[in-house]
């Protein structure tokens, strides 16, 4: 039999990691690598902090873990895998199974033959058509140039300030890089929210965190056009009338699949945009796969096509892909759970499922809960975690959890994806046995706390009411709401809300009931630092016969609005 001839498309994530993985599988087979750019094997996702100096070398976004720069000898040598590097595939002729490829840099066309070919082209940034685009000092963050072109900007310290336009992960990761090297950075979102992913009540305390950097937020907001003189950028102009002054913009809202090559191929596109696969990565064409960015696939909570470009989901696909186009369809991908995950200065923020808000969306009838609290004992130097949880109230199942705060995150938000992508209840995975030791976390860690949250308010012990609804109240003025201050004496002095609260620690409330609104039927809102004191108080406050009692869920700790000192 003939060695297989495995031709990919793409040299980026999806592309590279699929080549690794077939000629493990297939010593004998003929595997070749296209990519238009001079680089492969990019780590995108380590642009910021390479532009923010975390490190110096560019080739570190480049490297094996030993150091070795993943180049076309580097995948000659250790591989035996050719890298066509200035290299376009202008066509994909499916009749005949083989490429039209053009050299972009000596111009000379050429047709390569495949057996199996995986598209992995990737995706492309949005890049608004609004006037002054293109002037000078305005880039997008999309290609190892762009990280060099910001990289030189922070290392020239010319640019005094800079616009982002875009509040996702990559803008606000973008936004630390460049303030922290100096340039008064401003935050353009058009969306009423940062990090469009989380819900309201848990993106509000990342805008919080970036206000307290100095960061200039500016949401529900448009760019009308960008300013410049003499083809340089000078400022921009918001749809709001606002006129922001900078020297730097960068294009910060999102990617779309880069599905043209499919599409004039003839290949199924889906809703997205993206190439549709089936569960195998496989196309419409059964000797065509697909994987990365520039793909569609099944959200597996929702059920619903969804696009999730990221590093690690291409990675993850371009495996199953590569053992299918050598094996057959033997190899199943599950789908996305939309597990994300960000450093926004010493915040962390991260999310796995679905959000309140598309649970909903999915037709689910969910329950929520927040949760705040630290991620390990105050002797251990404890940090913040604020968390959400959703669920489906018939069935208990775990739907999404969000995560932000300076503590360990990203071990919460591992704890929710596997919960999700298991399809588990809460009597899954409320008593789950892990780790535990205080250098690592709570007896009852964050998670699990929240779990045991929302068993109580589905059970009717915890009734909760967001802060945001707190907030409002006292904006309004609303009468005959009594806010409940459990905290103690010396936490008081320290700060406070402010919204007219009645101050009874929590250690004396069942001595003074005489100081409580003698109405049963007050609405009562009981809060403290984190919330367990204030539970405390809603159950003592109801069984005294009072009706109307609501813990606010988070405490001050995930407070997002001004407060009084």
């Amino acid at each position: 039999m003939n060695p297989k001839r495995i031709v990919i498309i793409g040299g980026s994530a999806a592309g590279p990691k699929t080549a690794a993985r077939v000629r493990r599988l297939d010593p004998e087979a003929y595997i070749t690598i296209i990519e238009r750019n001079q680089d492969i094997t990019m780590a995108s996702c380590g642009y910021p902090y390479y532009i923010g100096g975390l490190f110096d070398s560019r080739d570190a976004l480049l490297e094996t873990a030993t150091g070795v720069v993943r180049n076309t000898g580097y995948f000659k040598n250790y591989k035996d895998i050719d890298v066509l590097i200035n290299t376009e595939v202008t066509r994909i002729n499916r009749r005949e199974k083989n490429l039209e490829l053009s050299n972009l840099i000596t111009g000379e066309n050429s047709t390569l033959p495949y057996d199996k070919l995986l598209i992995a082209t990737g995706s492309k940034a949005k890049i608004p058509p609004i006037e002054g685009i293109n002037l000078q000092g305005i880039t997008p963050l999309k290609f190892i140039s762009d990280a060099d072109y910001l990289r030189k900007v922070r290392d020239k310290k010319e640019v005094k300030k800079a616009v982002i336009v875009g509040g996702g992960l990559i803008g606000l990761e973008t936004a630390e890089a460049l303030q922290l090297s100096g340039i008064e950075v401003s935050v353009v979102e058009l969306s009423e929210r940062l990090l469009p992913f989380l819900d309201r009540e848990v993106a509000k305390l990342v805008e919080k965190h970036c206000r307290s950097k100095g960061v200039n937020i500016l949401l529900e907001s448009g760019i009308e056009y960008f300013m410049g003189q003499n083809n340089q950028l000078t400022g921009v102009k918001l749809n709001s009338g606002v006129e922001l002054s900078c020297e730097l913009a960068v294009i910060a809202i999102g990617v779309t699949p880069d599905s043209t090559l499919a599409k004039n191929a003839g290949l199924k596109i889906g809703e997205t945009g993206g190439i549709r696969v089936n569960k195998f990565m496989g196309t419409s064409d059964r000797n065509i796969y697909a994987a990365g960015d520039c793909v569609e696939v099944i959200n597996s909570v929702s059920g619903v096509w969804d696009y999730s470009p990221k590093g690690d989901m291409a990675n993850l696909q371009g495996r199953v892909a590569a053992d299918n186009m050598i094996f057959g369809d033997t190899i199943r991908f599950p789908g996305t759970i939309g597990t994300a995950i960000g450093k926004i200065f010493d915040f962390s923020a991260g999310t796995a499922g679905l959000s309140e808000t598309a649970a909903e969306g999915a037709g689910f009838n969910v329950e929520t809960v927040l949760n705040a609290s630290t991620d390990k004992p105050t002797f251990m130097g404890a940090k913040t975690l604020i968390s959400k949880l959703t669920v489906e109230r018939s069935t208990r199942r775990i739907l999404g959890y969000q995560c932000v705060g300076k503590g360990d995150v990203s071990r919460q938000i591992a704890q929710g994806a596997l919960a999700i992508a298991g399809e588990m209840t809460l009597e899954n995975m409320m008593s789950l046995d892990l780790p535990y030791a205080p250098p690592y976390s709570l007896a009852v860690d964050h998670f699990l706390a929240s779990l045991h949250m929302m068993d109580n308010k589905l059970k009717g012990l915890f009734r909760g009411i967001s802060s945001h609804e707190v907030y409002q109240m006292h904006l309004d003025r609303k009468k005959g709401v009594c806010f409940l201050d459990l905290r103690e004496v010396d936490e008081v002095e320290t700060h406070r809300l402010g919204i007219g609260e009645l101050f009874i620690p929590l250690s004396t409330l069942r001595r003074r009931l005489r100081d409580v609104p003698p109405q049963k039927n007050t609405l009562i809102v009981c809060y403290c630092l984190m919330g367990p004191r204030s539970y405390e108080a809603s159950l003592i406050l109801r069984a005294e016969g009072y009706t109307n009692v609501r813990v606010m869920e988070g405490g001050m700790m995930a407070w997002p609005f001004p407060r009084e000192k």
